[in-house]
């Protein structure tokens, strides 16, 4: 069985391949096309396809359109319903349920070979849902959680795994949306809507939430049967909106942080609520809020299940995998394997990044241990491009497209901050050895996808202070030796040296770009930016070696 999964509705176009059960590869528009999430969330673009990546998908494999079963489309526009019976004020939203009508003809057009019967269209929660709920390890009777902004009609779904068996208990009805209020207050706050909330997450930690707290219940709170009330807040109201580039107020970081405790709290009660009809152990996670590693945390330290998963491509891009995951495990006995990691995008074996360096005219070296070279040169305080193996599925840096540096400097976040042209309230993250994290770090472990925010317990905040946010929390991301063995030589070796176990790790991108992919994408980025080191593969580039007698 050869599923190849697709979404491309409203934003973060994806593909993802799925045969006899198994992720065989996953990857985002955005890293092809260069263009940050693929496309804007408008009417207007929801016609486009993530054709590269389905493209690449299919090569990885080495199939043809022809040769799959079934293509997977993760929004069933027999469930929507015009906007303003959904109390929401999208006047062309009917052009975008018309291309989710005309799906099947667009793919048959961008997927030569394939028949529009091929084609099904999954809800696009039960794909959220079917993304965590399969892809999560030892989770064949697990509960799941999906929150985002919209679907069809709804904008949230809970419901429970058994086996190959994917159940819905309950799911919100629109207008009323998390997510959505979340996208407002990113907006009123001067950030981009549908691409900015995370940096809404960080400056809430310099506000005081209850100063705005009470006020914003009113507008978003549980209802006690599973659902919430999550519409109409007037934002205005209650601070003066911040132009984009301006600095930020107080005020505007107290309705950040009074908005986060309010969507904290109306997680908490939709997770005891789901508890309470499964009793399950594990809960799975997907949807746009399943990013706020804030709140995940929170539900793992307040919540009644023992673990939590969160899916790492938990946005839209995620539904390309769980489309194709259900389908699969509807047509199949056996339900679908657990995904074998991020890393399931492109990647070069050693002679093609080669020949990439030497078709780019640059010089190069090659040592005996790239880990360890890269170590030393952290030790150092250089700052080093880390492009090795596939690239990540979903917005995560995880150690194949890394900016690594050493987290003992303090001026290393502001350093790293400049050098990717970011807002200097953001905080960049540490990684660390599995086995390690337990004495430095207070909060859910391991943490492999870095989707929850961990206590720095405090004899360690002195010693990596670029990783420790202002609230004393740092976004952790444990690494398993079995599964990165290179990125645990170059942990170890960097303690060896510097006697920290821990190293900054933020993704390898600049500012409104997506995060690097491929190899022009590696050098493009070192090229045009104050970063020391470039570890392509096994080979290092070096920024003195690279500009050595230009300019001359």
């Amino acid at each position: 069985m050869r599923v190849l999964g697709v979404n491309a509705l409203f934003h973060d176009p994806a593909a993802a391949l799925v045969i006899d059960g198994r992720t065989v590869a996953a990857a985002e528009e955005e890293r092809f096309s260069r263009r940050k999430h693929g496309k804007r969330p408008l009417p207007f673009s929801a016609w486009e396809l993530p054709r590269m990546a389905a493209a690449w998908c299919l090569g990885q494999a080495g199939l043809r359109p022809q040769d799959l079963d079934a293509v997977t489309y993760s929004f069933d526009p027999g469930l929507a319903r015009p906007a303003d019976q959904l109390g929401l004020d999208d006047p062309w939203d009917h052009l975008r349920q018309t291309y989710a009508r005309e799906a099947p003809n667009f793919l048959c057009e961008a997927l030569p070979g394939l028949s529009p019967e091929q084609v099904r269209f999954v809800p696009h929660h039960l794909a959220h849902a079917a993304s965590s709920a399969f892809a999560a390890p030892a989770a064949e009777r697990s509960s799941v959680l999906v929150l985002d902004g919209r679907g069809e009609a709804t904008s949230h779904l809970a419901g429970r795994r058994d086996g190959a068996r994917l159940e819905p208990l309950f799911g919100q009805e629109l207008p009323h949306s998390l997510g959505l209020v979340y996208e407002e207050l990113t907006e009123h706050l001067g950030f981009l809507r549908s691409s900015d909330e995370y940096k809404v997450m960080a400056l809430a930690s310099y506000g005081d939430p209850g100063r705005f707290l009470p006020e914003l219940r009113r507008y978003v709170h549980p209802t006690g049967d599973g659902g919430f009330r999550a519409a109409g807040v007037p934002w205005s109201q209650l601070c003066p909106a911040r132009r984009p580039g301006q600095g930020w107020t107080p005020d505007q970081a107290d309705l950040a942080a009074g908005a986060q405790a309010c969507l904290e709290e109306t997680l908490l009660d939709l997770v005891r609520w789901l508890h309470g009809r499964t009793h399950d152990e594990v809960l799975t996670m997907a949807g746009g809020v399943a990013l706020n590693c804030v709140a995940n945390s929170r539900l793992a330290a307040e919540g009644p299940f023992r673990r939590i998963w969160v899916q790492p491509a938990a946005g839209d891009a995620g539904t390309a995998l769980g489309a194709a995951l259900l389908h699969a495990a509807e047509v199949e006995p056996a339900a679908p394997a657990a995904m074998p990691g991020a890393d399931l995008g492109r990647g070069w074996s050693d002679a093609e990044l080669e020949g990439w360096l030497k078709t780019a005219a640059v010089p190069f070296e090659r040592p005996a241990d790239v880990a360890v070279e890269v170590a030393r040169a952290l030790a150092e305080n250089a700052v080093v491009a880390w492009f090795q193996g596939r690239s990540e599925f979903g917005p995560r840096a995880l150690g194949h497209r890394s900016l690594l540096a050493h987290p003992g400097p303090s001026g290393n976040l502001e350093r790293l901050n400049d050098i990717k042209g970011r807002e200097q309230f953001r905080p960049v993250a540490p990684m660390v050895l599995a086995d390690r994290a337990a004495e430095i770090f207070d909060g859910p472990l391991p943490s492999p996808y870095m989707l929850f925010v961990h206590g720095v317990r405090p004899q360690w905040r002195e010693r990596i202070p670029a990783v420790v946010h202002v609230d004393g929390t740092a976004r952790v991301q444990t690494v398993d030796p079995e599964a990165e063995p290179l990125v645990a030589r170059m942990l170890t070796a960097f303690e060896r040296a510097t006697g920290l176990p821990v190293v900054v790790n933020t993704s390898l991108n600049t500012a409104g770009r997506p995060m690097v992919d491929d190899p022009r994408d590696a050098l493009e980025c070192f090229g045009s930016s104050p970063v020391d080191v470039l570890a392509l593969g096994p080979f290092l580039v070096r920024r003195r070696d690279f500009f050595a007698g230009r300019g001359d």
